[in-house]
């Protein structure tokens, strides 16, 4: 720090310094989503979190509005060619917004679907480790790239023609060294096909051989099939030539002309290896995914273990550790080994290592492995992961936007993440934290709630202020903060229990536990101790059991809830059967569709450098149908009304009168269940919150005949006040005679809980044993696990109250 000169380092000059007095974010008038004209001063270098109902406005004003225009302003200080390789950003909805600081935005999005990309991959620690292993591995097999299970090795010779005056010299060699496994191509796994789930060979290809989704005989692949030359299409596929087959299935790429058109031909298994088996199972359309998992059966490669790497990275060795051994290490037991190597040569890079390895422990993921996929972390685990990157950072007076930090955490966790966000705030950052848990709140400096519904009936500022005027403010939020609830007096009796046996998924010990049946039974522990581990890879997946993970829905900005629960089927047809036409006619992706807008209600305009515009369709003013459609109504309503309407009135209009549809009555009344009311039916799901989106596939999965529910942190994005709703919704499938078994760290569902099962003690390779199981009142009497610690606290039952 600069030493203060004059009379005292407690005085101030008396004109402040104009640079000093810009302390605030000012915005007014904003209006994105259902934003109600909200006008609010945010103090920088302040942590400041917004609370509210869900779909209240949160993310619309903090990430719709705020981020985003502060990404939008970054992006245009860009030259306009590098700007054409951007994502074009509209300007939110706003009339002021004054007071902006460069904003990075720490969101719960799942990390890359890519096979090849880790945990390591994605921070910096592989790249810092692969130089490490360049410099002191034995023996040395090359440079960092030689290390690398995403670098192929290629070896090249040939003739290179140089001409010096009269004279020319020939040189040829190339060769670079990749650390890839040439058999599984740095994957891991390797896929066999099950060659009959590819066509049926006792048809011929023009009868339609192929089952491959898309490979029909009517588009290309049918002129392609017929015009090649190597085989027959008429002829039955079992009586192929072994030339034959070998051409259909595995021919490489040959260029071919067919009709006059030049076109590539590849055989069938390199074709769908390239388009479906090398990319993330999950990140396919259903019934592609449903293809790929009936087709082909992955298996460790046998080559390199599972470790992705060549025999030569593997061979070199630190210490007895290769950079395979190293990267299977949990991060903790990886950062002690790498604080006991001493070489002066590399000591700047053992720091920084040093220092992103003890991040990951700080924030509580210190029982993650480098090698670990990173498709397969949760929601809260890859944000946090993302947040590795930022923590020694040297920017100060940013902008750092979280998204519900405290996601898949513990209340043991929570306290650490509320440090760090301290730390962020402390160097001089703005932190802005959308979040529910009140132990996070408790830590703000700045409150704003918004409110006071949800949907139509929120998107105003209900309190803006300290926590303790939140508290005495009367909003929802202030009332529910200091909510207790009690441990329940009597639980249910189990119906039965479904027995697991020797599970050893991750890190699970060989645990035997009962779980019971008929009753809501929740699994609880820190973060990794094992509790996904042991519901999802423990409880089979058969008719019986509907399991609602974490994973993000599907579905572009034509989808809607009517459309994602099927809710539009009955619908189309209630007014087709009413009007007598088809009920294609009331689809905005199909006959109906207004066809300047093409059934999207606007229209996007390309502006080439510039950020693309979208329009509200003049011809159909947003309604997105043909204005003949419109003339057919039912009840009196046309479909546009219809699906403008919040899920709670279409329950009302569909469930009675002229317009009485029992098929789409029940689809609402299960959105209604999950406190989806105030939902529009034809909102585009790319506008819906994350807590949202796992709420519409709680109530999609409620139609399934399930006798066993496993869901997975259904209080994920939930207010204080939504809790109550949601734990009432599951009492209900309990008493209907279902088994609920609930993946859950919110206090308020253990304590209403019927019998906890608790992991730990903690993390990792500390974890994956039964530490408790029993009431929730027994876990608070004998606080003798970390969640039995908080658990007693939350509820009041202190020692010596």
């Amino acid at each position: 720090m600069s030493k203060v000169t004059g009379t005292g380092a407690d005085e101030r000059s008396p004109a402040p310094h104009a640079a000093d007095s810009h302390d605030l974010i000012r915005v007014h008038g904003a209006r994105e989503n259902n934003l109600k004209d909200v006008s609010i001063e945010i103090p920088k270098r302040r942590l400041t979190v917004f609370t509210g109902v869900s779909g209240s406005g949160k993310s619309s004003l903090v990430f719709d509005t705020i981020a985003a225009e502060s990404q939008r302003l970054i992006n245009e200080t860009y030259s306009a060619f590098v700007q054409g390789f951007m994502p074009a950003l509209a300007r939110p909805e706003v009339d002021v917004l004054d007071g902006l600081t460069t904003a990075i935005t720490v969101d719960q999005q799942r990390m890359g679907a890519d096979p090849r990309s880790t945990v390591g991959t994605a921070t910096d620690a592989h790249a810092m480790l692969r130089i490490l292993f360049s410099r002191l591995g034995k023996p040395h097999v090359g440079p960092p790239s030689a290390y690398s299970f995403n670098t192929a090795s290629v070896r090249a010779s040939g003739a290179i023609t140089v001409e010096r005056g009269a004279r020319k010299a020939v040189k040829a060699t190339y060769s670079r060294t990749g650390g890839m496994c040439p058999r599984c191509e740095g994957r891991g796994t390797v896929s066999d096909i099950d060659l009959t789930q590819l066509y049926d060979d006792s048809k011929s290809l023009s009868e339609g051989a192929l089952t491959i989704p898309g490979y029909s005989m009517d588009g290309w692949y049918g002129r392609i099939f017929t015009g090649c030359g190597f085989f027959d299409p008429d002829k039955p596929i079992r009586k192929y030539t072994k030339r034959e087959l070998h051409d259909l299935l595995h021919k490489e790429p040959t260029k071919i002309k067919v009709d006059g058109i030049n076109l590539t031909y590849e055989g069938l298994i390199p074709k769908i290896k390239k388009s479906m088996l090398s990319k993330d199972v999950d990140a396919l359309q259903p019934h592609v995914r449903a293809f790929v998992e009936r087709t082909t059966t992955f298996a460790t490669c046998p080559e390199c273990d599972g470790t992705r790497l060549s025999e030569g990275a593997r061979s070199s060795k630190i210490k007895k550790i290769s950079i395979a051994d190293a990267c299977a290490m949990e991060i903790r037991d990886l950062a002690e080994w790498v604080r006991r190597i001493k070489e002066p040569s590399v000591a700047p890079l053992l720091t920084a290592l040093q220092h992103t390895l003890d991040s990951f422990v700080e924030i509580g993921l210190g029982y993650l492995a480098l090698d670990r996929p990173a498709g397969t972390l949760s929601g809260g685990e890859a944000q946090r992961v993302k947040m590795v990157r930022h923590l020694g950072s040297s920017l100060t007076d940013v902008t750092y936007v979280f998204d519900e930090p405290t996601t898949g955490l513990h209340p043991h966790d929570i306290s650490r993440m509320n440090d760090l966000l301290l730390r962020l705030r402390d160097k001089g950052n703005t932190v802005l934290v959308v979040e529910h848990k009140p132990q996070t709140i408790a830590i703000a400096d700045h409150v704003v709630d918004l409110g006071p519904g949800a949907g139509t009936a929120g998107g105003t500022v209900c309190f803006e202020g300290t926590v303790e005027g939140l508290r005495a403010g009367g909003t929802i939020t202030g009332r529910h903060l200091d909510d207790r609830p009690a441990l329940k007096e009597a639980v249910r009796t189990p119906a039965g229990t479904l027995a697991v046996r020797g599970a050893t998924t991750h890190n699970l010990r060989g645990v035997d536990v009962d779980i019971p049946l008929g009753v809501l039974c929740v699994v609880t522990g820190v973060a990794g101790s094992g509790k996904s581990s042991l519901v999802h890879g423990s409880i089979p997946s058969d008719e019986g059991v509907v399991s609602v993970g974490q994973g993000p829905i599907k579905g572009s900005r034509r989808s809607n809830p009517a459309t994602y629960t099927g809710l539009l089927d009955p619908i189309r047809k209630a007014f087709a059967k009413a009007n007598g036409v088809k009920p294609a006619l009331f689809s905005a992706n199909s006959e109906g569709a207004c066809p300047t807008c093409n059934g999207a209600g606007v229209v996007y305009t390309d502006l080439a450098m510039m950020a693309g515009v979208a329009v509200t369709c003049e011809e159909c003013e947003g309604k997105r149908f043909q204005a003949a459609v419109l003339e057919h109504r039912l009840g009196g309503r046309d479909i546009s009304e219809v699906l403008a309407m919040p899920v709670s009135e279409a329950g009302e209009f569909f469930g009675a009168g002229e317009a009485r549809t029992p098929a789409a009555h029940r689809i609402l009344g299960r959105l209604a269940d999950v406190g989806l009311g105030y939902l529009t039916l034809g909102q585009p799901l790319t506008t819906l919150s994350g807590g949202e989106r796992q709420r519409l596939k709680l109530a999609t999965h409620m139609a399934e005949k399930g006798g066993v529910y496993v869901l997975d942190e259904p209080t994920t994005g939930l207010h204080l006040a939504d809790v109550e709703q949601l734990l009432g919704l599951l009492d209900r499938l309990v008493d209907s005679g279902k088994s609920v078994i609930v993946v859950e760290h919110h206090p308020a569902v253990m304590a209403h809980a019927d019998w906890i099962i608790d992991l730990g003690p903690g993390a990792g390779h500390d974890g994956g044993r039964v530490v408790f199981e029993g009431t929730p009142a027994g876990l608070v009497a004998a606080r003798s696990t970390l969640t039995g610690e908080h658990l007693a606290a939350y509820v009041g039952d202190r020692p010596g109250t």
